[in-house]
């Protein structure tokens, strides 16, 4: 009652006119109140706000999103246009992408604010990277980003050429001596064997007829012949068997370089035997028959073995040079010569693939593809008996 009481006596003094005096009592009135403990109206409706709201307002901000820029440049300061921007943000999986302008600048707008990751590609160099954290409601400027060019690495795998190998198979094949001592080189226990270049040809021809040994083989048979009296125009004596032996070495010289160098370079085919080794005996000899009158072309295909036939006709025709005239028998003694020449290699091949790899010491280590098949293939071996 005392405060309704209080209330209309200012109200009437409103009415009347007197507002000094209503202010007056009013504030004397809120005097009173404070003293009695009662409540400032006033003051509690004026203007705070509530803890819930600050929060709110506080997160709002907190996401508040901003923008990401920059510019790449080359190492010389060029700009880079079309350089490709990837945006990634943790943890978020998809990523945003641009592709910087002519002036090599890109720009990303309406990221949310957190740690970001760049990634600059571009052909030509290197890819590069670069991080940052963008805070809310900011516009983040990436230093410059400069890419290097990048470094082209290429595999090289350095092949010997077919003359280098052809040269190791040539050196391999002059280590092949039977019992370690009778030169076996033209013998080749690889079945893919290179083909020999002339060159190889002819210093195959060389070594062999060089060879220590064989001079002394070529002695041997002088001695023989001096023993049964064959060519007996040759004499006795010392001087007989020095022509003896000069014949002797003429035919081995002679065919050799002819049937094994001059027209194998010219007729391109492979002067030597390819070791079979494999399949039934009666296949491997009939392989080793063959091959008297076969060869392997330098295009790896089968083909008459001219230069065999063709070099034991030469040398038989050479020799009547030097044969006594009574042994001379024209045409007849060379076809004849070359037909024996021809079952000479014959003979030598079914030693070689029986017998003669056996003790050739050398041979035994050289690795050999296996044939296809069990009768004579036509793009793996060909034939040719020295001694």
């Amino acid at each position: 009652m005392t405060i309704l009481k209080h209330v209309r006596w200012v109200a009437w003094l409103g009415l009347c006119g007197l507002p000094c005096q209503a202010q007056a009592f009013a504030q004397s009135q809120q005097a009173a109140t404070a003293q009695i403990g009662l409540p400032d109206l006033s003051q509690a409706t004026a203007g705070s706000t509530s803890p819930g709201q600050t929060t709110a307002n506080q997160t709002a901000e907190e996401k508040t999103p901003g923008s990401i820029s920059g510019v790449v440049v080359d190492q010389s300061g060029a700009v880079v246009a079309g350089a490709r921007v990837s945006l990634t943000r943790e943890p978020q999986a998809a990523s945003q992408e641009i592709l910087t302008g002519d002036d090599g600048q890109f720009s990303f707008f309406n990221v949310a604010p957190g740690t970001f990751q760049l990634s600059i590609t571009v052909p030509g160099f290197a890819a590069k990277t670069s991080s940052g954290v963008l805070q809310p409601g900011n516009n983040y400027s990436v230093p410059r980003i400069t890419l290097v060019l990048a470094v082209s690495t290429a595999e090289v795998q350095v092949l010997p050429s077919r003359v280098e190998v052809a040269e190791d198979q040539i050196k391999t094949e002059e280590k092949q001596r039977v019992l370690g001592v009778i030169p076996n080189f033209y013998v080749s226990y690889d079945h893919h064997a290179v083909p020999l270049t002339s060159r190889q040809k002819f210093e195959l021809a060389w070594k062999t007829v060089i060879d220590p040994v064989n001079f002394g083989i070529t002695g041997v048979i002088a001695g023989i012949q001096q023993a049964d009296n064959d060519f007996s125009g040759y004499g006795q004596g010392a001087a007989g068997y020095g022509r003896r032996y000069g014949a002797a070495y003429g035919d081995f010289l002679t065919g050799t370089y002819i049937g094994s160098a001059i027209l194998p370079s010219l007729l391109k085919q492979d002067p030597r035997y390819f070791y079979k080794g494999t399949g039934t005996v009666r296949s491997r000899l009939l392989y080793a028959v063959a091959n008297a009158v076969i060869c392997k072309g330098d295009n790896g295909h089968w083909q008459p073995n001219y230069s065999s036939i063709l070099g034991s006709l030469a040398s038989g025709g050479i020799s009547n040079l030097y044969y006594p005239a009574k042994d001379r028998n024209g045409a007849d003694l060379t076809f004849e010569n070359a037909l024996i020449g021809i079952g000479a290699t014959a003979a030598a091949n079914i030693l070689q693939e029986f017998v003669i790899k056996k003790f050739t010491p050398s041979a035994s280590s050289h690795e050999f593809s296996k044939p296809d098949n069990d009768v004579v293939e036509p793009a793996s071996m060909p034939v040719r008996a020295t001694d």
